[in-house]
């Protein structure tokens, strides 16, 4: 069984950067998809990015685009999220999730592995 377990959450101010790391441990595989979610307070989880395990094919939500960057580093098994530009409506709850199946897909019902997720807060 493949876990998850993000890191680099924290307080920035609006305009900042910051990075999120997920390690994975377990039988991931080249067929494994990882994904961005984050959920504020009161609202849905919502899509951020996604990438196929090698990181050769990547996704991006509207609001994120061309300000973050999904990446992976197979060596370490682990998948970053780099955030730039970021907007006080970018604060959040950040997860990252897994799902073996090769497809992408925006829908956090498709993944089955979830890490315990990381609190982004940006202040204006």
């Amino acid at each position: 069984q493949v876990q998850l377990v993000e890191s680099g959450g924290g307080l920035v101010q609006a305009g900042g950067s910051l990075r999120l790391s997920c390690a994975a441990s377990g039988p991931t595989g080249s067929t494994y998809v990882m994904g961005w979610f984050r959920q504020a307070p009161g609202k849905d989880r919502e899509f951020v990015a996604a990438s196929t395990w090698d990181g050769s094919t990547t996704y991006y939500a509207h609001s994120v685009k061309d300000r973050f960057t999904i990446s992976s580093d197979n060596a370490d098994n682990t998948v970053y999220l780099q955030m730039n530009s970021l907007k006080p409506e970018d604060t959040a709850v950040y997860y990252c999730a897994g799902h073996p199946r090769g497809y992408y897909s925006s829908d956090y019902r498709k993944y089955n592995v979830w890490g315990q997720g990381t609190q982004v807060t940006v202040s204006s």
